[in-house]
């Protein structure tokens, strides 16, 4: 019994894959560039010691615009 579900599972899961492959658009096209990917939403990720980051004096202390009181 449980080599029977054992052989369904993994056989149904490969299926699904094989499936969910064949879905793809990009498969009808050949040649082409892949689509271009968007762009993260939010701030992404941070680096540490990257451009950036790192800011004058000057400008840690002049208000942004938009901030209150700029």
């Amino acid at each position: 019994m449980v080599d029977i579900f054992a052989l369904a599972l993994s056989h149904g899961l490969i299926a699904l894959a094989v499936w969910r492959l064949l879905q793809r658009p990009d498969l009808d096209r050949e040649g082409e560039p892949p689509a271009p990917r968007r762009a993260p939403r939010g701030q992404g990720m941070r680096v540490p010691g990257s451009v950036a980051e790192t800011q004058s004096e000057e400008d840690a202390r002049a208000p942004r615009p938009g901030a209150p009181g700029a």
